[in-house]
């Protein structure tokens, strides 16, 4: 009799049945979520992986790590995916999708074990995930009332960058909402988190990071000219020399006022174009490309300064930033193509030298953080945890309210869906039951990573909630209960209810897998990726 593997060509594999396929699988998620679940929270360890590229990354971000690992099993990518996904749509919580994962398949697993199918477990799952939706919106602890109020949004940043970096919560919540504040349109939606920008220069300790109404550039100007104030600028995105013909010609020189004649036609040319351009008031001229040194002679006699960007995407932030358009021909800008800047200067900050276009007046689409710190992973570590403050200030620019965190949230979802279980006829009451005792593990986590007895800390926050605290979290210096509220800790509501509609969609994916199919991997070498040449794109 064929089997299955015979009908597919020589070296395909085939899983199929509970064992084999669905425990499988569940393992599988569950090594990935146990990677990233020690991650979690304030006091969560940092992993140090080093990518195909052999580039080091020391970082307790999940998305991070999950990004770097390079995961090929089937079953683990769909984690990764939905872990990525969060990612693009909130920015942050990714560690709680994939950990919530990984424990809701954990305790199907058990069921699997007594004996209850898996299309039963899916349905208890889709029961519990519908009654957490509706009950969800009652358990909003804090509603932020005014989006450009610094006091409130930095409550509200604190619990996000905590997660990160621990320890600097407080500084990093004012500085990033400074940053936010500035470039916040007059339609809080509309806010754009890439007009937030972060330059990493190394050298000095994390407190001298600071906010600039701007762009920073860590780059030096062309010239002597290092400073001006109240200046038009001019942005041209190709180099500032003499064109070249397309086709190349001879030109013979038979005597010496020939010879001078020649080089002064050139020299007339570039000196004409260079006045121009200064007598529309130009300050300051920023080039695309290279600057011949007889273009930079007369830019330098016209007091102007300049400054040269290679990078178009950097040149296009310039632009935003400063309200200029940019110009494909070198010629005397017309006064709507012009940027405007309060101050343009050359400082250094450590031992690099950066060009700042600073608005301290105007105003700038575009607000810059100077990230200082002693290593590139530290540097990289705080941007990372700069990227998710400002995410979590977008998700609340569309939805200010707060659920408690600390834990506090999931112990009362499981206490609800636990008596939900227990009204519900049927093998479903089982898979609810599991689904509301999974959540625990997020206190559980909170309380290994700060060193303290986890089972001991849960049945105390437990208690506190039967005595109507509801709001009552983990303390991680005490060990002990203690409201959300005074501890600032606050989580996002679409960020969380996202993640949980993710991570039960995502488990429920996996339990509906009953066989394995896998083709023999095509042979030869793989074609490289193309990606954006530019780091943030």
């Amino acid at each position: 009799m064929l089997g299955l593997t015979d009908m597919l060509k020589d070296g395909a594999k085939h899983f199929a049945g509970k064992d084999e396929a669905i425990l499988r699988n569940i393992d599988a998620t569950k090594q990935l979520s146990e990677i990233t679940r020690t991650s979690l929270g304030p006091n969560g360890m940092n992993k140090m992986i080093i990518n195909h590229l052999e580039k080091l990354f020391v970082t307790n971000d999940a998305a991070t790590i999950i990004r770097e690992l390079d995961v090929i099993h089937p079953a683990a990518k769909m984690l990764v995916m939905a872990a990525q996904m969060q990612e693009q749509e909130m920015g942050d919580g990714t560690n709680y999708v994939v950990t919530l994962t990984g424990e809701f398949l954990q305790k199907a697993a058990n069921l699997l074990e007594m004996g209850l199918h898996p299309s039963e477990i899916i349905t208890g799952f889709e029961k519990a995930g519908n009654k957490l939706q509706e009950i969800i919106e009652s358990m909003v602890v804090y509603n932020l009332k005014d989006i450009s109020d610094k006091k409130e949004v930095s409550k509200c940043l604190k619990s996000a960058i905590a997660s990160k970096q621990y320890g600097y919560e407080e500084f990093l919540s004012e500085i990033i909402t400074n940053a936010c504040l500035q470039v916040l349109p007059k339609k809080a939606v509309n806010f754009n988190i890439d007009n937030v920008r972060v330059t990493k220069i190394p050298g000095s300790g994390v407190t001298d990071t600071s906010v600039i109404k701007g762009f920073v550039i860590p780059m030096d100007a062309e010239g002597t000219i290092k400073r001006m104030e109240k200046a038009k600028i001019a942005v041209f995105t190709m180099g500032i020399d003499l064109g070249r013909t397309e086709t190349t010609g001879k030109v013979l020189i038979t005597n010496e006022d020939e010879l001078l004649q020649f080089s002064k036609g050139e020299e007339d040319s570039i000196r004409e174009t260079i006045t121009a351009i200064a007598n529309t008031g130009v300050k300051v001229i920023i080039s695309g490309s290279t600057v011949s040194e007889l273009a930079l002679h007369y830019i330098e006699r016209f007091k102007i300064m300049l400054v040269r960007i290679q990078s178009k995407f950097q040149l296009r932030r310039v632009c935003k930033a400063i309200g200029a358009t940019p110009l494909v021909k070198l010629g005397a800008p017309i006064p709507e193509e012009l940027g405007y800047c309060d101050e343009v200067l050359v400082e250094e900050i450590g031992s690099t030298k950066c060009c700042i276009f600073r608005q301290s007046k105007e105003e700038s689409e575009i607000s810059t953080i100077v990230v200082r710190g002693s290593t590139n992973n530290i540097l990289d570590d705080i941007e990372r945890a700069i990227d998710d403050g400002v995410n979590v200030f977008k998700g609340m620019c569309k939805d200010g309210r707060f659920l408690a965190g600390a834990g506090a949230f999931e112990i009362e979802v499981s206490r609800k869906l636990q008596a939900f279980a227990d009204a519900t006829p049927g093998l479903s009451q089982y898979a609810i039951r599991q689904y509301a005792e999974a959540f625990e593990i997020i206190p559980r986590t909170l309380a290994e990573t700060s060193g303290h007895d986890s089972s001991k800390a849960i049945s105390n926050i437990y208690a506190a909630h039967t005595k109507g605290n509801t709001n009552y979290g983990l303390d991680i210096e005490s060990g002990q209960p203690k409201s959300v509220l005074e501890m600032d800790v606050l989580d996002a509501f679409a960020s969380k209810l996202f993640a949980i509609k993710l991570a039960t969609n995502t488990a429920n994916t996996v339990l509906r897998v009953d066989q394995i199919i896998m083709s023999k991997p095509a042979g030869g070498p793989k074609p490289p990726k193309m990606g954006p040449t530019d780091a943030d794109d």
